[in-house]
C-alpha cells in the first residue's frame, strides 16, 4: 500500500518479450460507450476545458480547482466512492494497480465511464527503485495494456509506489512515454484508519491546484469523503481530474510532477 504514495539515458528494456507474455493471459475487454449522464453533462466544462480557446483562460485559472487522487484500486469500497463523488458532481484521478483491474474490470469501466482520469500505479506495487530495468518496464507495460484492454484507452499518467523514483526509473518512464505523478498532500489514510482524521488532514492540505493523496482501499477514506467534499465545497473547491488541473501544461515524459522540493 502506498504510504508517501529527471531524465537520464535512455534504457531499452530486456524484458519486453516477457512483458508480452504476462499480457498474454489477459483476454480483450469489451469497450463499452458511455452514456452522457445528468452529472457528466454538468462536469462537461471540465472534458471540454481542452478546448479553453472560445472561452479564453483555462478552467483551473477560472475556479478554485484541486485533484482528489485515489490509488491502489479499483476495490470493493470504490463503489461508495464512486457514488459520493457523483453526488458532488465531483472528478478524481485514480491510479490503479493492473492486477486489481484484471479482476474488476466492469469496475474499471465504471470509473473511466463517470469520467475519472485513470492512471497506471504497477501491477504489484512494488518500489521500483529496488527492481531491475526489465521488472520495471513489466510491471508499468503490463498495467498500461490492461487498462487499454479494458476501457480502449492508454493511461497518460503513472504513480510510483511508495513514490519511489529515481534518475533510472524516471529514464525508464522517459522510454514509456509516462510522466510520474505525486503530490502536493498526502493524507496518510492508510496509516490513520480514521475517519475524522482523514478528513481533518484532508481540508488542512487543500489548496488551490493541490494534488491530494488518498486510498480508495481504506474504508475510512471513503467514509470521510462526504464532509470533505461538502466542506470543502463551502470554500468554492472545484474537483477536477489531473487532466484538467494541468491544462495549458505539457508534462515531458518521465517528468515529476508536482517537481519535489530541494
Amino acid at each position: 500500500m502506498a504510504g508517501v504514495c529527471v531524465a537520464g539515458v535512455s534504457v531499452v528494456p530486456a524484458a519486453a518479450g516477457s512483458a508480452t507474455a504476462a499480457t498474454a493471459r489477459t483476454a480483450p475487454a469489451t469497450v463499452k460507450a458511455a452514456a452522457l449522464t445528468e452529472v457528466e453533462k454538468a462536469g462537461a466544462e471540465q472534458s471540454g476545458a481542452k478546448k479553453a480557446g472560445a472561452k479564453g483562460k483555462p478552467y483551473c485559472a477560472r475556479y478554485k480547482c484541486i485533484a482528489l487522487t485515489f490509488d491502489d484500486g479499483p476495490w470493493p469500497y470504490t463503489p461508495a466512492l464512486l457514488d459520493t463523488l457523483k453526488k458532488h458532481k465531483a472528478k478524481a484521478t485514480f491510479f490503479l494497480l493492473g492486477r486489481k483491474v484484471e479482476h474488476r474490470p466492469e469496475l474499471t469501466r465504471r470509473i473511466h465511464e463517470e469520467g475519472h482520469d485513470i492512471g497506471n500505479h504497477t501491477w504489484t506495487h512494488p518500489s521500483l527503485t529496488t527492481l531491475t530495468d526489465g521488472e520495471v518496464f513489466e510491471e508499468i507495460s503490463t498495467t498500461s495494456e490492461i487498462i487499454y484492454r479494458t476501457i480502449g484507452e492508454r493511461p497518460e499518467y503513472m504513480r510510483p509506489p511508495n513514490g519511489a523514483t529515481n534518475s533510472r526509473v524516471s529514464a525508464l518512464m522517459a522510454d514509456l512515454g509516462l510522466p510520474q505523478i505525486l503530490w502536493t498532500g498526502s493524507t496518510l489514510d492508510w496509516q490513520a484508519r480514521d475517519t475524522k482524521v482523514i478528513a481533518k488532514r484532508t481540508l488542512k492540505l487543500a489548496k488551490r491546484n493541490g494534488v491530494i493523496l488518498l486510498h480508495d482501499i481504506v474504508p475510512e477514506t471513503v467514509k470521510a469523503m462526504p464532509g470533505v467534499l461538502t466542506a470543502l465545497e463551502k470554500e468554492h473547491y472545484k474537483f477536477v481530474t489531473l487532466t484538467t488541473l494541468l491544462q495549458g501544461r505539457t508534462l515531458r515524459p518521465g517528468q515529476i510532477y508536482p517537481p519535489r522540493g530541494k
